[in-house]
């Protein structure tokens, strides 16, 4: 897709000659004989180089965005689990048709992207069609890594892991453990039995050389037992490559489960920088994420990143004068007041150790 927005007097005719598929306008060119995309809602989203998806309605989906901090394939819509604070709610309809897109865009992907992500719902419910989409990845981009979210729980049948030993070393299996017990992890994902099936498919994974990542979202029902579950980390997963600790994103059932979610992160800051302090001098790798600096213990704030998403990323008043912004993740476009932390301020000239 090439640009036109700000040129004019450009031969369309020409541009369909060199291979142009099409082209974006600042409003409708009637006589280009290129589809054109203008009169964008949000015209900064879209760029050359970019994947559209676009609808008969004339919707407009943007698949890959060139040069934004995060790019995601969504694989589908279904999940096996309820967490309490899923940003994407699940649906039960059959959308296999995402993996023949899936593979589709990866060719249109530049071939130097260093990361590409992969969510759901549950990617794995795709079974043999991930697989798939696996193996294209390693055809088209042979050099990206693949971060997938998953919560693992299929990866308890060892046959079902083995579908994925081709891509050993390219995936990075992302997989959330929110307690160091069942009763906890299995209240938080609302299913029985799931604590179980994580952690056998961890060691499972772990088995065949697979890279594996552990997160847990922060809030209410599991920041209480933190430092227990740092030790559990330490003494059972040990084979994690990077631990992550995540701010809660204030979407899907999040917010109609604010009420036995919600707890200042003030509350729990210096909870969270022990663990992290904790798993990091025993040589495992930590992130914290989605947690604005101002509320985190300077100890701690080597182990924030700037994680929220570009376009889903805003900054409070407070931040205008501070002057950690530029390193800071800010917040969450969907936060509102309800979600506000007491703690939030600007700060000023303190540098991140």
């Amino acid at each position: 897709m090439i640009d036109l927005r700000d040129l004019d007097g450009v031969d369309h005719n020409a541009l369909v000659a060199i291979g142009a598929g099409a082209v974006l306008g600042a409003g409708d060119s009637l006589a280009s004989p290129l589809p054109t995309l203008h009169s964008l809602t949000m015209p900064a989203v879209v760029a050359p180089g970019d994947v559209v998806r676009v609808h008969p309605t004339g919707q407009v989906n943007v698949l890959y965005r060139r040069g934004a901090n995060a790019n995601t394939l969504f694989a589908t819509e279904r999940c096996n689990s309820r967490c309490l604070m899923c940003s994407q709610p699940p649906r039960e309809e059959d959308d296999s048709w995402r993996i023949g897109e899936m593979i589709d865009l990866l060719q249109l992907i530049d071939r130097d992207l260093p990361v590409l992500g992969i969510t759901g719902g549950e990617p794995c419910l795709l079974g043999e069609g991930l697989a798939k989409v696996l193996r294209a990845a390693k055809q088209f981009l042979p050099n990206t890594v693949l971060h997938i979210l998953t919560n693992g729980r299929l990866f308890a049948d060892r046959a079902f892991v083995r579908l994925f030993d081709q891509s050993a070393g390219q995936v990075v299996w992302a997989v959330p453990v929110y307690a160091d017990n069942a009763t906890d992890h299995d209240y938080v994902v609302q299913a029985d039995g799931a604590f179980d099936e994580t952690v056998n498919g961890l060691h499972n994974l772990a088995e065949r050389g697979h890279r594996i990542e552990v997160r847990c979202v922060l809030h209410r029902q599991t920041t209480y037992r933190l430092q227990e579950l740092a030790e559990y980390l330490y003494r059972n997963l040990p084979f994690a490559e990077h631990v992550a600790f995540m701010g809660l994103e204030p979407m899907g059932y999040a917010r109609s489960n604010r009420d036995v979610l919600w707890i200042d992160p003030l509350e729990y800051a210096n909870t969270l920088s022990q663990v992290s302090a904790y798993l990091w001098r025993r040589g495992m790798a930590v992130s914290i994420y989605n947690i604005p600096l101002c509320l985190l213990p300077d100890q701690a704030r080597p182990f924030a990143r700037q994680s929220i998403s570009d376009w889903k990323n805003v900054f409070a008043p407070e931040c205008q004068s501070c002057t950690l912004r530029g390193a800071c993740c800010g917040f969450f476009r969907s936060a509102g007041d309800g979600w506000r932390s007491k703690g939030i301020q600007a700060i000023e000239s303190k540098a991140i150790a």
